[in-house]
């Protein structure tokens, strides 16, 4: 039976009230969205607890005991109800402080229940409030093993939908199915891969009978999400290798063996020199190359960059690599032209502060050819902005530009040049299958010989002053520093405020030291923020206190030190690439993440994987462990390819792996879905994917 398209408003139990509240809590409509609102845990009913073994510190427990009359106590708002369970071996009280009425005249005094609920200690007594009660019954079926516990909100729980309601829900929906749920998988699939019919495992993990049932149901749910999510992403990577060509770079000429002859700044990584071979095998095979580069800060990305615009230029064409800010985009023109200059290469910076006549002699100097090589930001993508020929787009810190964006530079050639996506952030392994299985990932993995790790440190608001010691130990040594205060939302009036405080104080510490401080944040206009930018740069200021705008795309190589207020209030993501902006010269640098003394055991987690690693890739999966992968910086922005409903891909990268290898040897025997047995697949691929549009060509 189709379960997509029966609603949750047709069943007596649901009612428009509630379906209502079930839409806008939950975004649960129809009976499939339901059944899909999985429990976050279970709880053991096979046991029954004696009162004398229960205490505060167990779970949800089970009781069977006779219980007193119900008695009624306290005034006005403060009143509530009270009985009292004795099952022989001690007494716990029952309490219940709303819906009691109705419970008055269900209870019978002396007679025997099962009662269920997670006891606590009040003026020291075992009670349970709101228990789940009811008689027992010698002669019913036995209670099923493992009871559903539903996330719910503080509006479902008001309108009478809390976890006890929405099992029952799905106990109904199962009622009124008259057939059993379509299944959404072949039958050879599910015969080969071993696996529960879909019927049977959305039943089970409502109503599991014991952990084992219950494991190999969860394992078909998440196995066949992810697998469509796979089959999904790798068939648009099979049909783009087939589909759409690319310019063949051939040649590897005098404009790159010159640069790295005589130009090279420093001696290549081998890292580095694996991710070039990748990338000319890419753009010399004659399709186009769709590649993610990941690498940490500092590793050297840009440089590969560099080399693969050499090729471009070796074979005719242009190249032009795309920055998320003005700041970002003025740093590359600065590097990219200084690595260049002698060579004779034309380097242009195209921004939106760019003056008309600078712009119009780059249009010109684009239409022509002379200009090689455009840097710039979204200033890129005006209709106005046309190549003679463009070989190569790079684009840097990829999820900071939406996919629409992104596209309108893949779509300046007849022909699609290549796409070289860039990003600092690490993108923890499943996750990059999920979020960019359709793209071709190299790994720079090996920093550059020389770089040392960032030292990084954990203070207390306490011991500030300590911290401002040692900052003032490094500016006397002629070096600067940032101090960094969250700033969660720009509208936020009291972070705006701290931001402001966190500045009058380094200033009336620092100021009479002869240390100026610049500041920096969301609220600044653009010209005014990059003047403080500049200054900082330019080293006229040696302390600059700013938000998180700093995150990305400023290179002061005599910063040493980062100082970060408030650090338990940043996520790992976050804090991994402001200890990036230091430690970027030969000197050793140093982070200091000043906390409150109480913090979140989530926090201390945050705070120790900082104290205790450098390397991007261990921290962006103990980010993905700690938040989810929807929360991971840049997911949001990029996109799953489908929002995941039971798989968790910071626990199922077997699951996931496994999911990959099956959809890739299903596509290299049938990479259209045209044979008949996998006509199903067909079918719900395109059904899953129906509404999203299809940007998956684009990097």
């Amino acid at each position: 039976m189709e379960i997509d398209n029966l609603y949750l408003r047709i069943l007596p139990e649901v009612g428009a009230k509630k379906a209502t509240l079930l839409e806008q809590e939950l975004g649960a409509r129809t009976f499939e969205e339901m059944l899909y609102h999985l429990p976050y845990r279970y709880v053991d009913r096979t046991r029954f607890y004696t009162i004398a073994e229960l205490s505060a510190s167990l779970p949800h427990v089970q009781v069977r005991a006779r219980v007193s009359r119900l008695v009624i106590t306290g005034e006005g708002r403060r009143q509530h109800a009270v009985a009292t369970a004795d099952d022989g071996t001690g007494e716990l009280e029952l309490v219940w402080f709303k819906g009691y009425k109705y419970l008055a005249g269900k209870i019978v005094p002396g007679a025997e229940y099962v009662i269920f609920g997670k006891p606590t200690l009040f003026n020291s007594k075992l009670n349970v409030v709101h228990p789940e009660i009811e008689p027992f019954d010698a002669d019913a079926r036995p209670r099923a093993g493992l009871q559903a516990l539903y996330p719910t909100t503080g509006k479902m729980k008001k309108g009478y939908l809390n976890s006890k309601a929405i099992s029952n829900i799905q106990a109904a929906i199962f009622r009124r199915l008259h057939e059993r749920v379509n299944e959404t998988l072949p039958a050879w699939f599910i015969r080969e891969h071993r696996l529960v019919y879909l019927h049977d495992a959305l039943y089970t993990v409502h109503f599991p009978r014991d952990a084992g049932e219950l494991d190999r149901a969860l394992y078909r749910l998440k196995f066949e999400e992810l697998f469509y999510i796979q089959l999904h992403v790798l068939k648009q990577k099979f049909r783009r290798k087939v589909c759409f060509q690319g310019h063949p770079f051939t040649v590897v000429g005098d404009y790159f063996h010159r640069f790295y002859d005589h130009y090279l700044p420093f001696p290549l990584t081998g890292a580095q020199k694996r991710v070039i071979r990748e990338i000319r095998r890419d753009c010399g095979s004659g399709k186009q190359m769709n590649r993610l580069l990941q690498g940490d800060v500092g590793s050297g990305k840009t440089l590969v960059a560099v080399m693969c615009m050499l090729l471009a230029l070796d074979n005719g064409f242009q190249a032009c690599i795309m920055a998320p800010t003005a700041i970002l985009a003025a740093q590359h023109h600065e590097t990219i032209s200084g690595l260049l200059r002698e060579m004779g290469v034309n380097v242009g910076l195209l921004t939106g502060s760019t003056k008309k006549k600078e712009r119009e002699k780059i249009h010109a100097g684009l239409a022509d050819g002379s200009l090689q090589v455009l840097v710039g930001t979204h200033a890129l993508l005006e209709d106005a902005v046309s190549f003679r020929e463009i070989g190569l787009v790079v684009i840097d810190e990829q999820h900071r530009f939406g996919v629409a964006q992104r596209a309108k530079l893949w779509g300046k050639n007849a022909v699609p040049p290549h796409v070289l996506v860039m990003t600092a952030t690490p993108i923890p392994r499943t996750l990059a299958m999920t979020l960019y299985g359709d793209l071709d990932v190299s790994v720079i993995d090996e920093m550059p010989p020389g770089r040392k790790p960032v030292n990084t440190r954990h203070v207390h608001e306490e011991r500030r002053f300590e911290a401002y010691a040692f900052l003032r130990g490094e500016l006397e040594r002629g070096r600067q520093a940032y101090v960094v205060y969250p700033l969660i939302s720009e509208s936020e009036t009291m972070d705006y405020r701290n931001l402001e405080e966190g500045y009058e104080q380094v200033n009336g510490y620092f100021g009479p030291l002869g240390f100026r401080a610049g500041i920096v944040h969301g609220r600044l206009k653009a010209a005014e923020k990059e003047e403080q930018m500049r200054r900082f740069v330019e080293g006229e200021t040696r302390i600059l206190v700013a938000t998180t705008v700093i995150e990305v795309g400023v290179n002061v190589p005599n910063a040493t030190v980062m100082l970060v207020e408030s650090a338990e209030r940043f996520g790992l993501s976050q804090l991994h690439q402001l200890r990036g902006r230091v430690g970027r010269g030969g000197d050793q640098a140093y982070c200091i993440l000043m906390t409150s003394y109480r913090i979140s055991a989530d926090s201390r987690k945050r705070i120790d994987t900082m104290t205790s690693t450098n390397d991007g890739f261990v921290i962006a999966e103990a980010d993905m462990k700690l938040r989810g992968a929807g929360d991971v910086d840049g997911t949001r922005q990029s996109g799953l390819a489908c929002n995941l409903r039971v798989a968790d891909l910071g626990k199922d990268e077997g699951i996931l792996c496994q999911a990959a290898r099956t959809a890739s040897e299903i596509l290299e025997k049938d990479p259209e879905l045209v044979d008949e047995r996998n006509a199903v697949l067909a079918v719900q691929v395109k059904r899953i994917f129906k509404t999203r549009v299809n940007w998956r060509y684009i990097s």
